[in-house]
């Protein structure tokens, strides 16, 4: 898998799980050959997530977090575990460390709740120096299929048996290379970005999903021109052949769509990461909730970043003020940030999710997973944008298997 820089929503994010001081920070430690994590003979030393982005080749970038004890106690340990469980939502690959030759109940907890979400697992018997691992449980765990090592951290003892086991269980999308829009334009063509200068664009530089669009394009060796929306009919003028696609931020779309010849596909940056992020049909699914919403119904608005808002920003300014306008009364409105979610989500009719470039797609999935349990319709910024603003089917032009939920929806 190709590099993408310090984007953490395309690493492999890899977290370690188990009981207090059973080693997984110096586990941490010893994998990055870093002092990433505290570590101290004293329990309960991790208290809060620890991140550690780094390069695992074959793999590429990975994210390793490292969590508190599943076991911690009292009123503060029990938000230290809530706080684990979070890190469950977001892994690709767990990581369950055990003490060697202890396993009981929280051990067969985590492998439990990671099997619920399909994530694959490799066990660590950490401390292999001291007591070698049980027979019945390495037994039992080969009965699963679930890879598992023998590790002494403090001495480096299995860990480049550990490494190997990482790559093997890994989940296959992250040996290959992911697209945004590279497999929509093609070796050798052109594909045309419109990008605003506003007051949310920030100084000096372009925003992730802009910069991350660019490099997929250059990878997949496709031609790439970027514009501002008020150049953007001048530069499709100027080009000999029209461009396999356009793609503008969500908030110039009716420009866009104004400016781009009908014969060229349009689509925006939020709509390709919800397709390389989520499951973009059950978002187009989500997005025609919003004509189900009524005067006084509730709106939950997730931001994967925590930002500081601007005076006409994106989720908490225009989309709740284009969807007043599209519903014609007044709905009420919530925001959360980073990796807060709500887990009762009955009091809201939609969630409305950014475009996610700082998640991975284990987290994303996860939430429209959560959503979908409990009834309640989930979509992102641009297609509810595109909605709104009465463009959708056209934004929807470049994915016809989303196109086509969106004309049987329509058709009802």
């Amino acid at each position: 898998m190709r590099s993408r820089g310090a984007a953490r929503g395309f690493r492999l994010h890899v977290g370690l799980f188990g009981r207090r001081n059973v080693g997984k920070s110096s586990l941490l430690n010893a994998i990055t050959r870093q002092s990433v994590a505290i570590v101290s003979p004293q329990a309960g030393t991790t208290t809060d997530p620890v991140e550690k982005p780094m390069e695992l080749l074959p793999l590429g970038p990975v994210l390793f977090i490292d969590t508190a004890g599943v076991d911690d106690e009292g009123a503060l340990g029990a938000l230290r575990v809530q706080k684990t469980e979070r890190v469950l939502e977001r892994t690709d690959l767990g990581v369950i460390v055990s003490e060697s030759g202890v396993w009981g109940e929280f051990e067969e907890r985590l492998l439990a709740a990671l099997g619920a979400r399909g994530t694959p697992v490799v066990v660590v018997f950490n401390k292999a120096d001291q007591r070698e691992p049980a027979a019945a449980v390495t037994a039992a765990l080969e009965t699963l299929g679930v890879a598992h090592v023998a590790t002494a951290a403090t001495t480096g003892r299995g860990i480049l048996d550990l490494r190997r086991a990482l790559l093997e269980a890994a989940p296959a999308e992250f040996m290959e290379n992911p697209a945004i829009a590279s497999d929509l334009v093609g070796p050798g063509e052109m594909a045309v970005l419109v990008v605003p200068i506003d007051r949310e664009a920030p100084k000096g530089r372009l925003i992730l999903p802009q910069v991350q669009t660019i490099r997929d394009l250059l990878d997949g060796d496709a031609c790439c021109l970027v514009v501002k929306e008020r150049e953007l009919r001048g530069a499709l003028e100027r080009l000999r052949v029209a461009p396999k696609l356009v793609v503008t931020d969500s908030q110039a779309f009716l420009k866009a769509a104004a400016d781009t010849p009908a014969g060229v596909a349009l689509t925006s940056f939020s709509i390709l990461f919800a397709r390389l992020k989520g499951d973009l049909t059950t978002q187009v699914e989500g997005a025609l909730a919003v004509d189900r919403l009524g005067t006084g119904d509730r709106v939950l608005v997730a931001e994967a970043c925590s930002h500081h808002p601007i005076a006409d920003d994106i989720g908490r300014v225009k989309i709740p003020r284009w969807l007043t306008q599209y519903v014609g009364g007044k709905l009420e409105f919530e925001w959360v940030q980073g990796h807060d979610f709500p887990e009762d989500l009955r009091p809201y009719k939609l969630v409305i999710h950014c475009g996610a470039c700082m998640f991975n797609r284990r987290a994303v999935l996860s939430r429209i997973l959560r959503c979908r349990a409990q009834g309640l319709p989930i979509t992102n910024y641009g297609l509810v944008i595109a909605h709104s603003l009465g463009v959708l089917e056209r934004a929807l032009g470049p994915f016809p298997g989303a196109l086509e939920v969106y004309r049987r929806a329509r058709a009802v």
